[in-house]
């Protein structure tokens, strides 16, 4: 739907500017929208304390910032199909930084092989001799590949949060918070939207629905449950997201038996964490 979005709204693949313009509208739309669902649920307007604050500042900053400036310039320079495999990574990231940074969990024999196992997908995909490697690593899956680690150090972040504080508060105001900070990047260095469409609009609203409700569904998990418990769901990402992106984007010509392997891979790695019983629900 990125791709969808940016060709409906006439973005480039080397507009950077515009890409993070209609990053941060998306998240601010999708904060506003998680902050007006909360209130009207909850009967009254969820406003963050004032401790509150530097943790949304700091959590939008990895979740919201970082992590899709280089996914939406990365996503402009590969295919749906790769990036979707390489975001596979994501995980991986999120139990590294877990148990070795922050300690947070074990990190187990178990799901350091899952951790091998996906990874080595991700490898493979970059070393095939296809249009699809070389030198559009650097340009288009190392830069998702950057977006996965920020996403691992948000997941851990919101873990510690969650702990205190209430997870849609949070999700929904670092939305706001980024999204804010997002356009602001976008329009101070030139972003404009092209040309605006029904689909281009659809593609946008189906995009702030799905910040919205699954980052908020994904925080509330998050706050009860180990960060591996949640994260390895993740590894979900790449199957999805090859199979809508050969449907939706008719890249069936990029996809061949190594990405096949490669996605198999990344799969097992799922597998594999998932099967560790050593951590359990808070």
């Amino acid at each position: 739907m990125i791709k969808i979005g940016c060709r409906e709204f006439s973005i480039s693949s080397d507009n950077a500017a515009a890409q993070i313009l209609f990053a941060g509208i998306r998240f601010l739309l999708a904060g506003l929208a998680v902050a007006t669902t909360g209130s009207i649920i909850r009967r009254r307007v969820i406003i963050p304390q004032k401790s509150s604050v530097p943790k949304i500042f700091k959590l939008s900053l990895f979740q919201t910032v970082a992590q899709y400036i280089f996914f939406y310039i990365g996503l402009s320079h590969t295919s749906g199909v790769r990036a979707s495999i390489v975001q596979g990574t994501n995980v991986f990231a999120a139990l590294i930084v877990a148990g070795l940074i922050y300690k947070l969990e074990k990190l187990s024999l178990r799901k350091m092989i899952g951790c091998v196992i996906g990874f080595a997908g991700v490898v493979l995909i970059n070393t095939t001799g296809t249009s699809l490697s070389g030198g559009r690593f650097f340009k288009g899956d190392f830069l998702i590949m950057l977006s996965t680690v920020a996403y691992a150090f948000s997941s851990v972040l919101l873990k510690k949060y969650t702990k205190y504080e209430s997870p849609v508060v949070l999700s929904g105001h670092q939305f706001i918070v980024g999204g804010a900070l997002l356009i602001s990047a976008g329009l101070l260095t030139g972003g404009r939207l092209g040309n605006i469409s029904p689909a281009g609009i659809g593609s946008l609203l189906y995009l702030v629905f799905v910040s919205a409700a699954a980052y908020s569904i994904w925080s509330v998990l998050m706050k009860h449950y180990p960060v591996s418990r949640v994260a390895v769901f993740g590894f979900m990402t790449p199957v999805f997201g090859v199979i809508t992106s050969l449907i939706f984007l008719n890249e069936s010509a990029d996809f061949g038996l190594v990405h096949l392997f490669s996605l198999m891979l990344v799969c097992a790695g799922i597998l594999t964490v998932n099967s560790d019983n050593t951590e359990n629900a808070e």
